[in-house]
């Protein structure tokens, strides 16, 4: 039986319909090898929140429109996602989501390429058949390019002593926030609403998935393996730095720069020194304050949109994300 994150409860308009959308990711995932089908399914229910489905239909509430349109688009959003995330654990050689063996982990890289392709198939099957006129397709196509690029500047950004903030916040809105805003764009665009709202949920979404992937960041500073459901600070080793590292590089304390430079060679007890030496520094409450703001960025937008139970659904949700302990 399909069950959704237990966090839904608490919207009672709006988990019926994310039920609906993962029912409909499961029906139209019919990869050639039934293992690896079974593995995706598998992945999309190890504990994924559905956040930017949940997104596009409360932003599709707007306005009266078809809602098993608005189920198959949000399907098309978490497809998407779920491709996205996939061709990230092959590009970190990750074992481990969501305390569950990755793809690459259990098939290998070359059937993990396959699957995340076959899902960005599903994702614009989806568009195609639900999809108004091309505005969503073309705004799709735009995101992946974003992400990808995105993916390409953490790339090129690994093992830099010297990232920004500047340099992060790039990186992320690409990688990370950029699917949330064309959740928001989608939701509101194919639900009939004007271009000027489509927009605004648009940047809407974009500070929304800024502060989601900042309190991410900050929570591999605060949990542990297990809760997160992958190795604390995995992305330390890998020259992948995030806000609170950045935070605390900027004082330049020698232990710290010392530590990073072993890379890959880091054990688990110097991840741990490393993660003591950010919080002392002050790293993980200058990102909290930086997420903060975002949230509240976020939140002056949503407050400006038309009052009702979607207005206050967005409010309640964009607030509990900031809150967030995993």
């Amino acid at each position: 039986m399909t069950k959704i994150n237990a966090m839904w409860q608490q919207y009672p308009r709006l988990a019926p319909e994310l039920t609906a959308t993962l029912t409909l990711i499961e029906k139209n995932i019919k990869a050639h090898d039934p293992e690896v089908t079974a593995a995706i399914i598998d992945m999309i229910h190890a504990g994924g929140k559905l956040l930017r489905p949940a997104y596009c239909l409360l932003f599709a509430q707007f306005h009266e429109t078809d809602r098993k349109k608005m189920i198959a688009l949000a399907a098309a959003v978490e497809t998407l996602h779920t491709a996205t995330l996939i061709h990230d654990d092959i590009v970190d050689e990750s074992n481990l989501r969501r305390n569950q063996p990755t793809i690459q982990a259990r098939f290998g890289k070359d059937t993990a390429v396959y699957a995340g392709d076959y899902l960005f198939v599903v994702c614009f099957k989806l568009l195609a058949h639900y999809t108004s006129d091309l505005r969503s397709i073309q705004v799709n196509s735009n995101s992946m390019e974003k992400i990808l690029n995105g993916e390409i500047h953490q790339m090129k950004m690994r093992y830099q002593l010297s990232m920004s903030l500047d340099d992060y916040l790039l990186q992320i809105k690409g990688k990370t926030a950029q699917l949330f805003s064309t959740a928001c764009f989608i939701g509101a665009y194919e639900s009939g609403n004007t271009q000027s709202f489509a927009r605004q949920s648009e940047q809407i979404g974009m500070a929304i998935g800024t502060a989601f992937q900042i309190v991410d960041d900050i929570l591999d500073y605060q949990q542990s393996s297990a809760t997160l459901g992958k190795p604390v600070l995995e992305d330390v080793r890998q020259g992948v730095y995030s806000a609170p590292l950045v935070f605390a590089l900027q004082n330049a304390n020698p232990e710290l720069v010392a530590l990073l430079k072993k890379r890959t060679a880091l054990t688990p007890a110097e991840c741990e020194q490393i993660r003591q030496l950010v919080v002392a520094a002050g790293g993980v409450t200058a990102a909290q304050k930086l997420a903060a703001d975002y949230t509240q960025q976020a939140l002056t937008a949503i407050h400006k949109l038309p009052a009702g139970a979607a207005r206050d659904d967005l409010e309640q949700l964009t607030q509990q994300l900031l809150t967030r302990k995993y």
